[in-house]
């Protein structure tokens, strides 16, 4: 069999996926793809996103059918150039066998636990060399919201993701929830997994967290990505922040989700769903209404860290969606020695609606 064929393969986005519907092609049979070309649209149970070539090559085979669903790493096209044959590509199809990638164990846990002097923290691991990268999620989000981006930064790093307290499958029952608890839990987790110093990689509220534990333990921080950061200065939609919190219908919630993304489509039933559930836990309401009041009160934030972060001397990224409708896009010049780095076409979302752009940024700060 021709070792000119490269198959495309149904991508695994996190730890729980395990399928995908191929929602849709964007190229033709016959096609020359260079890496990063918009191939697909794929859809799973988070969200949808586009699928960029990892290779390129000739596309001499569409294998899978748009609108079907399909298991992780199954066969979706084939690359190859022309001078191989429609038969060998046939025998390759019909031969195809889906990879093992070692270290897979879908039977095994999904997610690893922490138990911290807050309570129990969730978490996701990749391993690695090198200095830890830290991935911190927004307010109302989880470890799910790097969805895109942890498999890639794994690639040259150690990467952990984590659900903050009151967030995801982490404790939910917290005393006077406020930004310093954040930042101890951080610390907390670093202890945790006897991490000297880390990357600190924040979005929203995020990287509100991830400015004051440097601004705090300026040893424990190697360098700072902030992604539509909190923080950096007063403004902020309220009506979003005030919709979500109080949001307890699907009629009341999905409005609110809209100003996250720049492509609206991207809001989908599952992504309400989830969160709803996640609102009617007990503890989640309570502690969504104190942490909003003590971050987020009448209508402004309550805490600028810009000018403290420029006393740092570690090397600071700030990206942003440039349709960004939560915090303006204009907050991104607020830290002047900061390189800055505004995507068109995303929103406040960035980092999975351009997941592609914002990786490569975050490797190449590392």
């Amino acid at each position: 069999m021709s070792t000119d064929i490269t198959p495309i393969l149904m991508p695994k986005w996190g730890l729980s996926m395990a399928e995908g519907t191929l929602a849709a092609w964007h190229v033709e049979e016959g096609t020359m793809i260079s890496p990063g070309d918009e191939i697909m649209d794929v859809e799973t149970d988070k969200i949808a996103n586009v699928v960029e070539a990892a290779d390129g090559g000739l596309l001499r085979r569409r294998v899978g059918t748009a609108g079907e669903v399909y298991p992780v790493r199954a066969l979706l096209g084939v690359l190859a150039p022309e001078s191989v044959s429609d038969a060998e590509i046939d025998a390759y199809v019909d031969a195809f066998v889906m990879p093992v990638v070692e270290g897979d164990d879908d039977t095994g846990p999904t997610y690893e636990y922490a138990a911290l002097p807050i309570g129990k923290i969730r978490y996701a691991e990749r391993p690695g060399e090198g200095t830890p990268v830290i991935l911190i999620h927004g307010f109302g989000g989880d470890l799910d919201n790097w969805l895109f981006n942890i498999d890639a930064v794994a690639e040259v790093a150690p990467v952990y993701a984590l659900d903050l307290p009151g967030h995801g499958q982490s404790v939910k029952s917290v005393d006077e929830p406020d930004l310093d608890k954040l930042v101890q839990t951080i610390i907390d987790f670093m202890d945790h997994h006897q991490i000297e110093n880390a990357h600190l990689v924040g979005h929203s509220k995020g990287g509100l967290v991830s400015g004051k534990t440097a601004i705090d333990h300026p040893d424990r921080v190697a360098s700072l990505t902030l992604i539509c950061s909190a923080g950096l200065g007063a403004e902020i939609n309220s009506d979003y922040i005030e919709g979500f919190v109080s949001a307890a219908s699907r009629k009341d919630l999905k409005p609110k989700l809209l100003h996250l993304f720049a492509d609206k489509s991207l809001v989908n039933r599952s992504m309400v769903d989830d969160l709803l559930k996640y609102k009617r836990i007990d503890g989640v309401q309570a502690y969504l209404e104190a942490l909003s009041a003590a971050l987020f009160a009448d209508g402004k934030q309550a805490v600028d860290i810009a000018s403290d972060l420029e006393a740092l001397s570690i090397p600071k990224l700030i990206i942003w969606g440039a349709q960004d409708e939560i915090i303006p896009v204009a907050h991104s010049k607020a830290v002047t020695d900061a390189k800055v780095v505004v995507i068109d076409g995303a929103g406040h979302m960035v980092q999975m609606e351009n997941a592609s752009r914002v990786n490569e940024l975050i490797k190449a700060q590392l």
